[in-house]
């Protein structure tokens, strides 16, 4: 059994390297999913997997170890004051990198729409796939049928997020899905604490962004949104200063 478990990822040889393809064996021998079914997305420092379990599907992340750019990842976590004195070495930082991801998701998932996560283990994360089988489309392949409802409820999912403590830092229609005509954020990664010294610069590119694609697409953001999510912010960093 261990040996048919073994043979069935040497397909991926030529795509993972062989500490990845160790990593992706640990993890479906401890029941987080049968076979990589089919590439999902293919990023530039990962690529995302649908697999498959006894009972339902799930997202197998894969952080490239080797062509990933490991000291752009650095340059994020670096200021998360979660993830302070973190050396700069590759492995170091792409572990910490998917570690972030898992436990980002774990806080995120307390208050907004967002998959669950499932395990984690080196460079790679397993987390639900929202849409089961067929994996929900990311915004800006399917607009909602009321974009300003949809729009709405991504301002209120940013709000939530600072309560929980967390700007994300990667928003944008790339990383938003749209399940059932509701926002469900994606890639946690670059995600940070409110108390970074750069969340602030990070959640008004965030805004900028889903501004900038409703747009596009006639939904007009009044600028105060920006302005009242970077005070509930400011708000959110004081208070947890004051409570130390």
């Amino acid at each position: 059994m261990v040996k048919k478990s073994r043979e069935k990822f040497k397909i991926y040889k030529n795509v993972f390297d062989e500490f990845t393809l160790s990593t992706l064996f640990r993890l479906s021998s401890q029941r987080h999913f049968d076979d990589l079914l089919m590439p999902v997305m293919i990023g530039k420092e990962s690529n995302v997997f649908l697999a498959d379990t006894a009972d339902d599907y799930v997202i197998v992340k894969i952080y490239r170890l080797e062509s990933c750019n490991f000291n752009k990842m650095y340059s994020y976590i670096k200021s998360d004051p979660r993830f302070m004195g973190l050396k700069n070495q590759r492995r170091q930082v792409i572990f910490k990198w998917v570690q972030r991801e898992y436990r980002n998701l774990l806080t995120a998932r307390e208050k907004i729409n967002v998959p669950t996560p499932i395990a984690f283990r080196n460079n790679v994360l397993i987390m639900e796939s929202i849409g089961s089988e067929k994996p929900a489309p990311q915004l800006k392949d399917s607009l909602p049928k009321d974009m300003e409802k949809f729009l709405k409820s991504i301002i209120d999912s940013v709000g939530d997020l600072i309560e929980l403590g967390i700007v994300h830092a990667d928003l944008s229609e790339y990383n938003i899905l749209n399940h059932r005509e509701k926002p469900y954020f994606i890639d946690f990664s670059q995600s940070t604490s409110v108390k970074d010294r750069n969340a602030a610069e990070y959640l008004e590119r965030d805004m900028k962004n889903i501004k900038r694609f409703f747009a596009k697409h006639g939904v007009q953001m009044d600028d105060s949104v920006t302005e009242n999510l970077k005070r509930k912010l400011l708000n959110k960093t004081e208070d947890s200063q004051n409570q130390r």
